[in-house]
């Protein structure tokens, strides 16, 4: 099987799921514990079941599927189930899900009983090329994304593609604009391959190994967020903030990768403006976005809330709104302040584009 090796552990690349069994195999866990939402729990645990039919002794702990329920209630019920089954510091969590299980599931290991042992099987191409990857933990509080967290590596990230087939377009699709922020801010080449796909669903297993390995190689450089792993927020400033929006305030809300798409349109427009980066970058990037995301309807009069929103944004400093932009696609700079007026020009970049 291929792998990464990352900050001292391991990304396997293994849809027998192997490198399970080998690791349980090694290390004398007293309990094993598997975390689900309704979602994977009833898609992807009766694959991870089938492909080890010898893995019976485990705990099931199931949370409630979607971003709004990644908040520090849903923590809670994590630990007191944990405490429940009398999880001791030998125990293993294992995250099977999406962005939100191995977000909050990661979260919750780190902090019980001051750390236990945990495994990521992210089974969303969001998960598998971004949140699971990285060492970062956290949970949501009052709409404002991953502002509870830790740094906490895992035992090791198992990349199983197969999982992939359990999703719907709209969940590919989503994940895909985080594998195309890779190519802008790390690797024109990679941005120029990846955006000749006919739809999200055509990507390959190697396209998702090298999406990974670039934030990983950004990882590995800075582990704690002081420097370069700035570059992978691009697009999170302004995307993230429409998010927490559409959550509060819309019946079907924005998925992450639909929100950090326009996100990067409209920052994209930022660094054009601000850094110099050139027409015809912009243009390209606004077309792949458009390629594959519909337009999201921006509804008029929500600058300000969208501002205020960015202003409790985790990456800012003494109370500035903090950018990472693209000078050129393939390269990213960091640590950019922006004019309030000049951000709400950017949303009205996005609302009035041709779809």
């Amino acid at each position: 099987m291929n792998s990464i090796e990352s900050n001292n552990y391991t990304i396997y690349f293994d849809n027998s799921l192997q490198s399970l069994t080998d690791l349980l195999a090694e290390r004398n866990y007293s309990k094993i514990f598997i975390l689900t939402d309704e979602l994977t729990g009833e898609h992807c645990l009766p694959v991870l079941q089938a492909k080890l039919p010898d893995l019976t002794e485990f705990d099931i702990i199931e949370v409630p599927n979607g971003e709004e329920n990644k908040t520090i209630d849903f923590c809670i019920g994590i630990w007191r189930m944990l405490l429940d089954f009398e999880a001791d510091r030998s125990a293993l969590l294992i995250n099977l899900g999406g962005g939100v299980v191995t977000d909050m599931g990661s979260f919750a290991a780190s902090t019980f009983k001051r750390g236990i042992d945990f495994l990521q099987i992210p089974t969303t191409l969001l998960s598998q090329v971004d949140a699971s990857v990285g060492g970062k933990t956290g949970i949501d509080m009052e709409n404002v994304k991953n502002v509870i967290g830790t740094f906490a590596q895992p035992q090791a990230v198992i990349i199983a593609t197969d999982f992939l087939k359990t999703l719907s377009d709209r969940q590919i699709t989503s994940g895909f604009a985080e594998v195309i922020k890779h190519g802008i801010i790390a690797d024109a080449d990679f941005f120029q391959e990846i955006i000749q796909l006919e739809n999200a669903r055509e990507i390959s297993e190697d396209q998702i190994q090298k999406s990974i390995a670039i934030k990983n190689k950004v990882v590995l450089e800075d582990p704690f967020e002081k420097g370069i792993r700035k570059t992978l927020n691009y697009g999170h400033t302004i995307g993230h903030a429409i998010e927490s929006w559409s959550l509060s305030n819309e019946k079907n809300s924005l998925l992450h990768g639909e929100a950090i798409a326009i996100g990067m349109i409209c920052e994209a427009y930022l660094a054009k403006e601000l850094i110099g980066l050139p027409e015809t970058d912009l243009e390209a990037i606004s077309a792949a976005f458009l390629k594959y995301f519909d337009h999201y309807k921006m509804k008029q009069g929500i600058d300000e809330q969208l501002l205020e929103i960015m202003k409790q944004d985790k990456k800012n400093t003494s109370g500035n709104i903090n950018f990472s932009l693209p000078n050129k696609i393939g390269n990213c700079q960091i640590n950019l302040l922006v004019d309030n007026n000049l951000i709400k020009e950017s949303l009205e970049f996005y609302r009035n584009l041709e779809f």
